[in-house]
């Protein structure tokens, strides 16, 4: 369970982000909310996420460069303050397993298909590996291997289709399991055969 990591670290980059800006600009500051959250980030790749929020609220920042210090005012310095802040928090020990999925991934496996991760995270890895769970996964698509491969991010289908690739399958015997609307949209997109949206907010 990292969405709501992931949320905690968007909400204070942005809102430190929008909070220095309307001191030096005398623009009144307008915090980053869930509905932000849930319209231009959850589930997107980083920089599309941070690109996406700025240009919502008419913002525009140079691109940078990957090493850009996190928090520096491009879109990919702001994108690694967010890294910054997600990375601590794991450290801190805030990652939780929802003990129901990983009891189904179980079941799954025991019945005999494969199953892979994709993600839009590059922290993927290291998310699985803390939690204990790699070793229910036979593939992984995550933001990392979605940079190597010059996959697009969701709502574009591209890295399901590479999960799905990456079992051997295509995407009529294949499904899909998302949290986010983006994951949901490029399920679609992508012509799963079974696309579920798991609600975890109610």
């Amino acid at each position: 369970r990292t969405a709501s990591i992931h949320a905690a670290a968007w909400k204070q980059m942005f809102d430190e982000f929008l909070r220095d800006r309307s001191t030096r600009v005398g623009e009144p500051f307008v915090p980053f909310d869930a509905g932000d959250e849930r319209q231009y980030v959850d589930g997107k790749p980083r920089l599309d996420g941070t690109r996406g929020f700025l240009r919502s609220r008419g913002i525009d920042l140079p691109e940078g460069s990957e090493s850009d210090p996190p928090g520096a005012p491009t879109v990919n310095g702001l994108s690694n303050r967010k890294n910054e802040l997600v990375l601590r928090l794991f450290d801190e020990g805030h990652i939780e397993v929802f003990d129901g999925s990983v009891r189904y991934v179980q079941a799954v496996r025991d019945a005999g298909l494969r199953t892979a991760v994709v993600s839009s995270s590059a922290n993927t890895a290291e998310v699985l590996d803390g939690v204990g769970i790699a070793h229910l996964f036979d593939a992984r698509i995550d933001g990392v291997v979605a940079v190597e491969r010059h996959l697009a991010g969701k709502p574009a289908p591209d890295t399901f289709l590479a999960g799905a690739a990456a079992l051997g399958a295509g995407p009529a015997t294949a499904a899909v399991f998302e949290d986010a609307l983006a994951g949901v949209a490029a399920g679609r997109a992508g012509g799963f055969a079974l696309v579920v949206g798991v609600d975890r907010v109610g």
